[in-house]
C-alpha cells in the first residue's frame, strides 16, 4: 500500500425490510464506524431523498408530514425525523405553518459544493484506503462492479441507488466522524445537479466508470491512487457543472 500523507418498525406494523439485497448486504462495519441505515428514520430518509432527487417531489413544492408520510408509506415520527436531515443537507425547507419547501436547483450554489467536495473526496477516499477491512474491501469491489453495470445499461436510476449507498459506504470505512459530517450532506445536492442535467448530457457511462475507479483504487488499499482517481471524478464533475451553466453539452 502507497500512503498519501434496533432496525425500527412502525408501531403495530411489519417489520420493515433491509434496503440492502441478500446476496449484496455490506459487510458489519467494525466497531466505530457507520451503522447500516436500518432504522426507519433512515429508510424514510433515503426514500424522501430519491424522490426530491428524481424530481417525483418538485423543487418549490410544499408538501405537509402527513403528505410525506402517506407517499412513502411510513409513520409521522421517523419522517419527522427523516425532514430534519434533509433540512440540514439543502434539500428542503421548513417553512413555520406552511410546511416544507422542496429546494430549487441552482447551478452557482454546485461550485460551492464542488469547492468542499474538491477537498474532501480524495481525503475520504485515501483513508478509506487505508483503513477499511479485508470484508469492506471486498464489498467495495462490488459496488464497482454495479457502477459499472449501470453504466453500460445506461441505468440512470440504479447509479443514483449505487451512488447513494456507495457514498455512505466509503465515508464509513474511511472512520472520521468529523469528515463525514462535514461531507455527508452534499452528497444528494450532487446526485440530484446531475439527474436534471443527465438527461442532455447521457453521460451516465463516463461518470459510473469514474466511480467505480475510485472504489477499486479504495479496495486495492493503494492510498495515492484513491485520491487520485477521487481527484479525476471531481474535475470532470466541475466541467460538467460549468457546461451546464453556460449551456454547453458536456462531451
Amino acid at each position: 500500500m502507497r500512503n498519501a500523507n434496533n432496525r425500527g418498525t412502525a408501531k403495530g406494523g411489519p417489520a420493515v425490510s433491509s434496503p440492502w439485497p441478500a446476496d449484496t448486504s455490506p459487510p458489519k462495519a467494525s466497531r466505530g464506524s457507520k451503522p447500516r441505515p436500518d432504522r426507519l428514520a433512515d429508510i424514510a430518509h433515503g426514500k424522501l431523498e430519491e424522490l426530491i432527487v428524481t424530481l417525483e417531489l418538485s423543487p418549490g413544492s410544499l408538501w405537509s408530514e402527513g403528505m410525506l408520510s402517506e407517499r412513502i408509506g411510513i409513520g409521522r415520527t421517523p419522517v419527522r425525523e427523516a425532514v430534519q436531515r434533509l433540512a440540514w443537507e439543502k434539500l428542503v425547507t421548513i417553512i413555520r405553518r406552511h410546511g416544507i419547501r422542496i429546494s430549487d436547483i441552482d447551478p452557482h450554489e454546485q461550485m460551492l459544493v464542488l469547492e468542499l467536495r474538491r477537498e474532501f473526496e480524495p481525503l475520504v477516499a485515501s483513508r478509506a484506503a487505508r483503513r477499511a477491512t479485508v470484508d469492506e474491501r471486498r464489498y467495495l469491489s462490488k459496488i464497482a462492479d454495479s457502477f459499472m453495470e449501470a453504466g453500460a445499461t445506461v441505468d440512470v436510476m440504479k447509479f443514483l441507488r449505487v451512488h447513494f449507498e456507495s457514498k455512505r459506504f466509503v465515508i464509513a470505512c474511511a472512520r472520521n466522524p468529523f469528515v463525514a459530517n462535514a461531507f455527508a450532506p452534499i452528497n444528494a445536492l450532487t446526485r440530484r445537479f446531475y439527474f436534471v442535467y443527465q438527461r442532455e448530457t447521457k453521460d451516465v457511462a463516463k461518470a459510473a466508470a469514474l466511480h467505480a475507479a475510485v472504489l477499486k483504487a479504495i479496495a486495492s488499499g493503494d492510498e495515492v491512487a484513491a485520491a487520485e482517481a477521487a481527484t479525476a471524478m471531481v474535475d470532470y464533475a466541475e466541467y460538467y457543472t460549468r457546461s451546464v451553466i453556460v449551456g454547453r453539452t458536456p462531451i
